[in-house]
C-alpha cells in the first residue's frame, strides 16, 4: 500500500492545477464543492493529500481528492477549465520507474469507457484505469482528446478519475 500511496503522491503533484487552496481566488467555482461519498456503488474513505502535495497544488483551479474504497485507490479531480496541466496517469507512473504496458479499452457494466494500463515495479503489479467525463454525459478516455474538445469553451465542470488496483 505504501507504493500505491507514493504513486498517488506523484500523481497529485502532476495534477497540481486541480486543488483549491486558501490562496486560490474565491470566485473559481470551487468554494462550496464537496467530493462524492461513493464511487461505483462503493463507499469512499478520504485518505487525504500530504503537505508536500499541497505545496505543489497551491493556487490552481479545481480540486483533487485521494480516496480508497477498501480495495482500490481512487483519485478524483474536478476540473473547472481546460488545461495542459492535466497529465495522463501513465506519465506519472513511468516518471517514478514503473514499467507500463497498455491494455485494451474497457467498458464498465454501466457502459462507461476506461483507458487502462498495467504498471510494474519490483514485484508491485497494478492495473490503472482512467477516464474524464462532464455533466452532459460526454466522456474521454485520454487527456489530449478532452483538452482539445474543451479548449476555448471557457469554464466548465469535468471529472477526471484514476483508479489503481493491485493485480
Amino acid at each position: 500500500m505504501e507504493k500505491i500511496a507514493f504513486i498517488f503522491s506523484c500523481l497529485a503533484a502532476f495534477f497540481a492545477p486541480f486543488i483549491l487552496t486558501a490562496n486560490a481566488p474565491p470566485d473559481n467555482g470551487t468554494a462550496h464543492f464537496e467530493f462524492p461519498h461513493e464511487f461505483e456503488g462503493r463507499e469512499l474513505r478520504n485518505i487525504g493529500l500530504s503537505e508536500r502535495e499541497g505545496f505543489f497544488l497551491r493556487g490552481f483551479p479545481g480540486q483533487i481528492g485521494r480516496f480508497t474504497d477498501g480495495q482500490r485507490e481512487i483519485i478524483i479531480r474536478r476540473v473547472t477549465e481546460a488545461t495542459r496541466m492535466l497529465h495522463p496517469a501513465v506519465d506519472c507512473f513511468e516518471a517514478v520507474g514503473y514499467r507500463t504496458s497498455p491494455l485494451p479499452l474497457r467498458v464498465g457494466d454501466d457502459g462507461k469507457r476506461w483507458s487502462c494500463f498495467t504498471a510494474s515495479k519490483a514485484g508491485d503489479n497494478l492495473t490503472v484505469c482512467e477516464r474524464i467525463e462532464d455533466n452532459l454525459s460526454n466522456e474521454w478516455t485520454d487527456v489530449s482528446s478532452w483538452y482539445w474538445s474543451s479548449w476555448g469553451k471557457g469554464t466548465g465542470e469535468w471529472w477526471a478519475y484514476t483508479v489503481a488496483e493491485r493485480e
